[in-house]
């Protein structure tokens, strides 16, 4: 009688366990709103930088991959030999963070690490070159549904002051 009864009372916890399981698996992956931080950059782009002879143009495409849970950023400039990047962003629960991953056609590779906070999206990153470490960071800002604003800027001073090295404007394409 007791291995009847222990024989029933386990069929019925490993089917309450597989129920709970599928009732699990049935909540998308990376659908928490953090995960939609980065939404207002979804999309196709006209861009545009500088002025006189720093002055250019270009295109970015940005979609949502992977089931949602990568941001694909598509980058072009418009020039005569153009300067093409991807990066890859995501978002980490454990951390807080979103973490991106940069790679271009002059062999470049950066991996940031950052957040939203007061209606920006900031990422950064340490760097080094000729033997001296300083700081590289993006700023979005100003945004609203068709524009923003995207700063490059770097800092020697371990981010009390801030350089804009590029500053780009982003317009959504009609």
């Amino acid at each position: 009688m007791k291995t009847i009864i222990l024989t029933t009372f386990l069929f019925l916890m490993g089917t309450t366990l597989s129920a709970q399981e599928e009732n699990q698996q049935k909540t998308p992956p990376c659908s928490e709103k953090e995960f939609h931080q980065f939404d207002f950059w979804l999309g196709e782009w006209d861009l545009n930088w500088g002025e006189g002879e720093t002055a250019g143009t270009g295109t970015n495409i940005v979609t949502r991959e992977l089931g949602g849970c990568v941001i694909e950023e598509n980058f072009s400039s418009n020039d005569e030999t153009p300067f093409i990047g991807r990066s890859f962003s995501v978002y980490r629960p454990a951390t807080g963070k979103w973490y991106q991953t940069w790679v271009d056609n002059n062999g470049g590779y950066l991996d940031f690490t950052g957040g939203f906070a007061d209606g920006e999206m900031t990422l950064s990153r340490e760097a080094e070159r000729d033997g001296k470490k300083f700081l590289q960071r993006m700023v979005f800002y100003n945004i609203t549904e068709n524009a923003f604003d995207w700063n490059w800027e770097k800092s020697d001073d371990r981010g009390k002051t801030w350089e804009l090295l590029w500053k780009i404007h982003y317009k959504r394409k009609s």
